[in-house]
């Protein structure tokens, strides 16, 4: 992951010698090499995608590319961030080291789980988490397209929720291979232990607006910046309406910067009108025309 973007670009290859010399340890190798056991615990998963976009925007930007808007889902804000010139990317991958830390340790392992449910029919979901709950924590964790959403809480009544979901129409439900329960109430002390680092980083206004996870709304300043990240640990991601708000200040080209391209796929489900491209790889230069 990274390693092609490091091996052609020197400007990207920078951003992993400071992310090793931020973290002290070499993430680039974790990044470039594995072992997969080891980069798929959250506290390294965490940093290391936030390098890999961190690397792929200097590109970006050293060829003179610059965004009107950014937006970036859950761990993305920080990139986002980054990228608007609010959070220094050195702080900006200390903080998320920290982010997965607190987060894996919050829950004990088995006790959360986090299932996605496919083209739920309308007006169902509400019922079905109420039901799923009985006493226990089970919510909307990421509002990921109209066909798609996220579900997270404790283990028993995300499974409950699965079932439910089928029961009442859905396509598919199924539960997903994390290692804690993200944006749901479980993770309020990760939370309330990240603040003091929140507080402690440097966040200056942004040179252009970010549309955040927490109230999908346009953000400008750096004290906003920093309580959207606050705000967002136990909240869920409102991706639908980031775009469709994006869209309807007039964004018509999105650009997906780092690794994979889960998010233009999300695009499309959204508003098939709007183009998704992504820039994580040498070869996709060519393809976005700029």
């Amino acid at each position: 992951m990274g390693k092609a973007l490091a091996d052609t670009y020197a400007a990207a290859r920078r951003v992993f010698e400071e992310a090793d010399d931020a973290l002290g340890f070499a993430i680039s190798r974790l990044c470039f090499e594995g072992p997969e056991d080891q980069l798929k615990l959250t506290e390294n998963t965490q940093p290391a995608l936030l390098t890999v976009s961190a690397a792929a925007f200097a590109v970006l930007k050293e060829r003179g590319a610059r965004p009107d808007l950014v937006a970036g889902h859950s761990l993305g804000e920080y990139s986002a961030l980054v990228a608007a010139g609010s959070l220094e990317f050195t702080d900006a991958v200390r903080l998320v080291r920290q982010r997965g830390r607190y987060m894996q340790e919050a829950v004990s392992p088995g006790v959360g789980a986090m299932a996605a449910i496919l083209k739920l029919p309308e007006g169902k979901l509400e019922s079905i988490l109420g039901q799923a709950a009985q006493g226990e924590v089970v919510s909307a964790a990421n509002l990921n397209s109209p066909d798609q959403v996220v579900i997270a809480g404790h283990a028993a009544a995300v499974a409950r929720a699965v079932e439910l979901a089928k029961a009442a129409g859905a396509r598919r439900a199924m539960l997903l291979p994390v290692s804690a329960p993200f944006h749901c109430a479980l993770m309020v002390p990760a939370q309330q232990r990240l603040r003091a680092d929140l507080d402690a980083a440097l966040f200056r206004d942004l040179a252009c607006p970010l549309v955040n996870n927490w109230q999908a709304r346009e953000i400008c300043s750096g004290s906003e910046a920093r309580e959207g990240l606050y705000q967002q640990v136990p909240n869920p991601v409102r991706w639908v309406e980031s775009i469709r708000h994006l869209a309807s200040r007039g964004v018509t080209r999105f650009i997906e910067v780092g690794a994979g391209s889960v998010l233009t796929g999300l695009l499309r489900n959204i508003d098939a009108s709007l183009a998704g491209m992504k820039f994580g790889e040498p070869g996709d230069w060519e393809k976005l025309g700029l």
